[in-house]
């Protein structure tokens, strides 16, 4: 989508200059969300009045760690929010996700199919099993892994063996198919799971970001086996660290919890482990915190969609960028407002990153590709044309809920 201009007798084509197009960038979200005395942060968290209350009744009673009521009322919330059947509150997001993998089966030298354009957690929750991560091609206008992109790959590459994947050209096993959705963004839902029956792969969601968004009617992370969802300091909701798995398996969830709890067998004094297992559960005074966000969840998702709409107005008329919208059929969450700079301007990103920083609009680009990584330069994958191209043009701008509030002001 396109936006807002300084001045719409302005040229649009900028190539000679990019301070041009910087200051109409800076112009467009000032007009936005209204000037800045101080840093507009990127996203910070919205904390209902109820949670100082939640907070001090752990304070209170003692029942701070990974114990208490607050644990089981912030997972029942969060499955019936999500529509799902079970999920499992963890310390992270990585955390999650890593549990989510093995209890999807993957096993030390699987490789996992995944996207490069993603947070490096993703990469590591792979790593953390023993696995390798698979990078495949985003689909540009989801920003998440593409099931034509994957289906090429793996027509390409593997063979179906008594039920395995294999990966012809290292001999691995390829042992599921991992989606990121972007931003908040779904990715193409119904094309990854076609691509995932065909080729006999289970789809783990990583849903980080995608609290709050649906796909066809439908909440993100409640379409594969299994999936894992992120509470980090900067996400739509908080709970400080945390994270949890989604899944309407009951056994799996049993599982998840089993092992995220040091595989303790249940008994009132004894303490008898039953196998190697992590200590991931989520605190009690975390939960708290989600719980106060989890009551006010809608209206937060609310008030950033108006930020979302306000913004797309803002940048209309800037044929030099497209501002990112949800894809048909999804609902999103709009986790983190950003813009796409069309390829030929490309090489002025961090001209226009400083400009927006320096109007103390706190803007960031997406993140750099993980198979650019040392640790993750020699993976396998396929061409990461739009991967590239994307992470050389996309930029975040302040997305934080409270921002709703100036709009009026514009």
């Amino acid at each position: 989508m396109t936006g807002g201009a300084v001045n719409d007798n302005m040229p649009n084509n900028l190539d000679d200059n990019p301070r041009m197009l910087a200051a109409r960038i800076v112009d467009a979200v000032r007009r936005t969300i209204g000037g800045a005395e101080s840093l507009v942060l990127l996203h910070e968290p919205y904390l209902p009045p109820k949670t100082s209350s939640y907070v001090q009744e752990c304070i209170d009673t003692g029942w701070v760690s990974s114990a208490g009521a607050y644990v089981t009322k912030f997972e029942k919330q969060l499955a019936e929010i999500t529509g799902c059947a079970r999920a499992v509150a963890v310390v992270n997001g990585t955390a999650a996700l890593q549990l989510c993998f093995q209890l999807a089966g993957v096993q030390r030298d699987d490789e996992v199919v995944c996207p490069s354009l993603s947070f490096v957690a993703t990469a590591n929750a792979i790593s953390h099993c023993g696995a390798i991560p698979h990078f495949v091609d985003v689909d540009p206008s989801r920003l998440t892994l593409c099931p034509d992109a994957i289906s090429k790959r793996l027509t390409d590459i593997a063979r179906l063996e008594n039920g395995r994947l294999i990966n012809r050209e290292t001999g691995r096993r390829i042992a599921a198919v991992s989606p990121m959705h972007c931003l908040g963004h779904p990715a193409d839902i119904h094309g990854l799971l076609d691509v995932c029956n065909r080729f006999e792969l289970p789809l783990v969601e990583d849903a980080a970001e995608s609290l709050g968004s649906y796909y066809a009617g439908k909440h993100t992370g409640t379409f594969g086996l299994i999936s894992a969802v992120s509470f980090n300091g900067n996400k739509i909701l908080t709970t400080g660290g945390g994270g949890a798995i989604l899944t309407n398996d009951e056994s799996l969830a049993d599982k998840a919890k089993h092992l995220s709890t040091t595989a303790k067998v249940a008994h009132p004094w004894e303490f008898y482990h039953d196998e190697v297992a992590y200590n991931f559960r989520l605190p009690n005074i975390n939960a708290a915190l989600g719980c106060a966000q989890l009551e006010v969840l809608s209206e937060t998702i609310e008030a950033k969609r108006r930020i979302a709409d306000a913004y797309e107005d803002s940048f209309r008329t800037i044929e030099d960028v497209d501002f990112i919208r949800e894809p048909s059929g999804t609902t999103s969450n709009y986790w983190l407002n950003g813009f796409i700079l069309k390829p030929e301007h490309a090489s002025v990103r961090d001209e226009i990153l400083h400009a927006l920083n320096a109007a103390k609009y706190q803007s960031r680009p997406l993140w750099q590709p993980i198979h650019t990584f040392p640790m993750y330069q020699h993976c396998p994958r396929g061409p990461l044309v739009h991967t590239d191209s994307l992470c050389a043009r996309l930029i975040n701008i302040p997305s934080s809920s409270q921002l709703s509030t100036r709009l009026g002001n514009r």
